[in-house]
C-alpha cells in the first residue's frame, strides 16, 4: 500500500504522536503593558493532548522500550496532576500499552474525565499526606507497579528522559523561534523537567540567559535553592496545580535556575483568568503564576530584555475550578467591583434628604410627595428617625378615609426604614427591602442621611 504521505508534499502525520512540538510564541500585550521588557508565551496548548507534558511523556516511553523496561503489552503506572496522564494515554493508545494514572484530590474533576476519556483507570489519593504515606500517589504508584504483572513505573519525577526532552526539543524551539534573542526563561516549576531541560540548552548557547522558577507558597523550592535546607515547615496544602513540590526531584536542576519566585494561590488564579480575558490565551492555573510571578519581577527587567514563558496546559481543564465564579467566590479568589449603598447615593447625593415630622399633617406629606416627585419619606422626632410614609400606604388610607388628610402623620406612619453603612453591598439591600421596606436610610461618614429606595436598586441589578 503506497504510503502517499511519504511521496507528495501533503502535510500528513502517520499517527497523533508525530504532532507533538512546534508550539507557537506569542507576545503578551495588555498584562505586560508597564513591564519595560518584551513579554512572550511559548503556549504548548497546541500539542495534542493540550500541554507541554507530550513532550516528555512520549520520550519517558520511548526510552524505556528502549531500555527494555516497557515490554509489548506491558501496563504503564504512573503518579500525575493530569497532563503527564494524558501525554501518556495518547502513547499508550497507538503504542498499545495499558495506563493506570495515580491523582491526588486536589486536581480538577475535568482532569480526571479527560483521563478516562481516553482509556485510562484513574486512582485519586489525598493531598494532605507525607510524600512516605501509604496512601501518598508517590507510594500508592510505586506499590501497583510491584503488584501488577510486567508494570511500569513511570517516575516522572526522578526519571531524567523528562528534562532531556526538553533539552532535545522545547529548548531548542525557543532558541529557533526567538532568532536566539530570549534573555529570560521563565516557567513553574512542578517536576523540573521543562525548566531544567530547556535552562540546560539555553545556557549552552547563552550563559548569560537567566532561567527563572515560579514556585507556590506550601512548596519547598524557593528556600532551598536559597539556602540549601529542605525545610519541612515550608511544606503545607496549596491550591495551585501542576507546580511547587513537598520533595526534590531529580529532574530538578537547581544549579541551572538563577532565582525561584513565589506567587499566591489566589493571584495565580486571577491571573489564569486574565489571560483568557485580557490575552485571550487560554491556559491553566501555572500560567497563571507564571505570568503574576514576572509582574512581581518587572524592576529587574529593562527595555532590552527578551522574556519567553512558558505556558504548561489548556484552561478547559479547569472550568470546574479557575474559570467557575462560584469556585472563585467560595475561596475569596473573585475580584469584584461591589456595588455599595454608597455607590446608589452617589447617584442623587446632590439632593437634600426630604424627612417629615411626626406632629406635622397627613397632607403635608401628600404635598411634599408631590413637590419632590418621591414616594418614600422618613418622619422623625426629637431628631430621630421615628417612622416612615409611603405613597401606596397613603394612598390606600385616603381612598378608604379622606378626612385623614388633617390627621398627624404619627397616626398614620410606617415603622422606621432600616439605616445601614455606607459599605452595605447591594446584595445586602435587597434583604432588607421587600414589600413591607420599600427603603433604607444610608448613614454616610458625615453623620448625613440618604434614602435609597426599591426603584435604586433595581436601577443597580439592571
Amino acid at each position: 500500500m503506497t504510503n502517499f504521505a511519504q511521496r507528495s508534499n501533503m502535510k500528513i502525520y502517520n499517527n497523533i504522536l508525530e504532532t507533538i512540538g512546534n508550539t507557537p510564541i506569542v507576545r503578551i500585550n495588555k498584562l505586560a503593558k508597564d513591564v519595560p521588557a518584551q513579554i512572550f508565551a511559548k503556549v504548548e496548548t497546541t500539542n495534542p493532548g493540550n500541554s507541554v507534558k507530550d513532550r516528555m511523556a512520549l520520550k519517558m516511553i520511548e526510552d524505556a522500550e528502549k531500555s527494555g523496561l516497557l515490554k509489548p503489552g506491558g501496563t504503564v503506572i504512573e503518579g500525575t496532576s493530569g497532563n503527564t496522564g494524558m501525554g501518556l494515554a495518547l502513547a499508550c493508545i497507538i503504542k498499545g500499552y495499558k495506563l493506570i494514572c495515580v491523582l491526588n484530590d486536589k486536581q480538577s474533576k475535568e482532569k480526571m474525565d479527560i483521563l478516562r476519556a481516553v482509556g485510562a483507570e484513574v486512582v485519586v489519593c489525598p493531598t494532605a499526606v507525607e510524600p512516605t504515606d501509604p496512601r501518598s500517589y508517590y507510594s500508592v504508584s510505586r506499590r501497583l507497579a510491584t503488584e501488577i504483572p510486567n508494570s511500569w513505573y513511570v517516575n516522572q519525577y526522578d526519571n531524567l528522559s523528562n528534562r532531556q526532552a526538553h533539552y532535545e526539543q522545547t529548548g531548542p524551539e525557543i532558541w529557533e523561534q526567538t532568532d536566539g534573542k530570549i534573555t529570560h526563561f521563565v516557567v513553574g516549576v512542578g517536576t523540573g523537567g521543562t525548566i531544567s531541560g530547556v535552562a540546560k540548552y539555553l545556557k549552552e548557547k547563552n550563559p548569560n540567559i537567566k532561567i527563572w522558577g515560579i514556585d507556590t507558597y506550601g512548596s519547598v523550592f524557593k528556600k532551598y535553592k536559597e539556602t540549601g535546607i529542605f525545610d519541612e515547615n515550608e511544606i503545607y496544602p496549596y491550591i495551585t496545580e501542576g507546580i511547587g513540590e513537598d520533595i526534590l526531584p531529580a529532574n530538578v536542576d537547581f544549579s541551572l535556575i538563577d532565582h525561584f519566585e513565589k506567587v499566591t494561590d489566589k493571584d495565580a488564579a486571577i491571573y489564569t483568568r486574565k489571560l483568557a480575558r485580557e490575552e485571550g490565551i487560554f491556559v491553566g492555573n501555572s500560567a497563571g503564576s507564571a505570568i503574576k510571578g514576572v509582574l512581581q519581577m518587572k524592576d529587574q527587567l529593562t527595555k532590552d530584555d527578551f522574556v519567553v514563558i512558558l505556558f504548561h496546559d489548556h484552561g478547559s481543564r479547569y472550568v470546574g475550578k479557575i474559570f467557575n465564579d462560584d469556585w472563585m467566590r467560595e475561596r475569596g479568589f473573585l475580584e469584584e467591583n461591589v456595588v455599595t449603598a454608597a455607590d446608589l447615593v452617589a447617584k442623587h447625593a446632590d439632593k437634600p434628604l426630604v424627612s417629615l415630622y411626626a406632629e406635622e399633617l397627613v397632607s403635608h406629606a401628600v404635598a411634599k410627595m408631590r413637590n419632590f416627585g418621591i414616594s418614600q419619606i422618613p418622619v422623625m422626632k426629637d431628631n430621630k428617625f421615628v417612622g416612615s410614609i409611603d405613597d401606596s400606604h397613603v394612598y390606600q388610607l385616603l381612598v378608604d378615609n379622606p378626612a385623614l388628610r388633617d390627621a398627624p402623620i404619627s397616626s398614620i406612619m410606617g415603622p422606621a426604614f432600616p439605616v445601614v453603612k455606607s459599605s452595605t453591598p447591594v446584595e445586602e439591600l435587597c434583604k432588607l427591602i421587600n414589600k413591607n421596606t420599600p427603603a433604607v436610610l444610608v448613614e454616610l461618614a458625615d453623620g448625613k442621611h440618604h434614602i435609597v429606595s426599591r426603584y435604586d436598586v433595581i436601577s443597580a441589578l439592571s
